[in-house]
C-alpha cells in the first residue's frame, strides 16, 4: 500500500497541502478530483518522492519512501507527470525503452525492445516506433509517456507482497474518446494485475467512470473520499468548485455524471445568430 500520513507541504509563505491522510491500496484505482489549486498535482509528488513533505510521511509497504534507494524506488513505481520534456530526436520505441533501461533492471536490449514494443502495442502505437518524438502531438507525446510508465512496470518480476504503483497526472487531458478510452482500459489492467493506481483527473465524468475510490481536495485539503457515489455530490463538489453543480445518473443508474453548470445567467438573453449568415447554432443550459 502506498500512503501519506498527515502530509503537509509548504514553500515560502505559502501551504500547498495540510494534514492530508490518503492511502493507495493494490488492485484499486484511487482518483484525485478537486478545482485548480487544490494540491493535486503537489501530492502526486510528494507520492512519488519526486517532493519531500514538510510535515508527516509517505509509506510504501511501511516503508519510509525516503529509505529507498533510487534504483529500488524505480521498480516500485512508474510516474507520468503532467507534462515532460524532451528535447533530443529520439523516436518513440527509445522514450518507451527509457522505463526499462534503469540501472540495476539488468535487461538486455532484446528484453527491452520487447517490453517497449508490447507497452506500445497495448496503446496502438505500434506504427509510431520509428517516428521522432519531437514530431509527434501532444496527445501522441503523452500516450508515449504513459507506454514508457507501462514498460516500467513490466519488468522485472516483484515480490509476493510488494505494492507496485501506478501515478499519473492528468493521463487523458490531451487525448479525444478514443485513445482515453485505451488509456482507462490500461489502468483498470493495471489493478487488476494487482498494482496500486492513482489518476489525477479533470473530467468528473471520467473519474465517476474509472474509480475505484475517490478523493476530493480543496484550499489544500482533503474534503471528501469514497467511492463516486459519496464524493460526486452535489453539495460537496459546489462547494469545493466554488459554483452550482448538479450530478445525475448515467441509464445504467449506478455511476453519477456531472455537467458544467449554465454559462449565462438564465435572465441574459443573446440573439441566435443564423447558420445561413455563418453563424454556429447555441444551446444554452439553465
Amino acid at each position: 500500500m502506498l500512503e501519506a500520513r498527515h502530509l503537509t507541504y509548504t514553500t515560502g509563505s505559502s501551504t500547498l497541502l495540510r494534514a492530508v491522510d490518503v492511502g493507495v491500496r493494490p488492485g484499486r484505482i484511487l482518483v484525485l478530483i478537486g478545482p485548480n489549486g487544490a494540491g493535486k498535482s503537489t501530492l502526486l509528488r510528494l507520492l512519488s518522492g519526486d517532493l519531500k513533505p514538510t510535515q508527516g510521511q509517505v509509506l510504501l509497504d511501511g516503508r519510509p519512501l525516503g529509505a529507498f534507494a533510487p534504483s529500488e524506488l524505480a521498480r516500485r513505481r512508474a510516474v507520468v507527470p503532467q507534462a515532460s520534456a524532451l528535447s533530443f530526436p529520439f523516436t518513440v520505441l527509445e522514450v518507451t525503452m527509457l522505463g526499462v533501461t534503469v540501472p540495476g533492471f539488468g535487461l538486455s536490449d532484446a528484453e527491452a525492445g520487447k517490453a517497449a514494443l508490447d507497452a506500445l502495442a497495448s496503446l496502438d502505437m505500434t506504427d509510431l516506433k520509428d517516428r521522432s518524438y519531437l514530431h509527434l502531438s501532444g496527445g501522441e507525446r503523452q500516450r508515449v509517456h504513459i507506454a514508457r510508465a507501462l514498460c516500467q512496470l513490466a519488468m522485472p518480476a516483484w515480490r509476493s507482497g510488494q505494492t507496485r504503483c501506478f501515478l499519473l497526472d492528468e493521463p487523458t487531458a490531451s487525448l479525444d474518446l478514443a485513445h482515453q478510452t485505451q488509456v482507462l482500459a490500461a489502468l483498470r489492467r493495471q489493478a487488476d494485475a494487482g498494482h496500486a493506481v492513482l489518476a489525477v483527473l479533470h473530467d468528473l465524468n471520467l473519474a465517476a467512470a474509472l474509480a475505484d475510490d475517490i478523493v476530493l481536495l480543496a484550499r489544500s485539503e482533503v474534503v471528501a473520499a469514497g467511492s463516486a457515489q459519496e464524493v460526486l455530490r452535489d453539495d460537496l463538489l459546489s462547494s469545493a468548485y466554488g459554483c452550482p453543480v448538479r450530478t445525475n445518473q448515467t441509464p445504467q443508474g449506478d455511476r453519477p455524471f456531472v455537467l458544467p453548470p449554465a454559462v449565462f445567467a438564465t435572465h441574459v438573453a443573446r440573439p441566435a445568430r443564423s447558420l445561413a449568415n455563418g453563424g454556429g447554432a447555441h444551446v444554452l443550459a439553465n
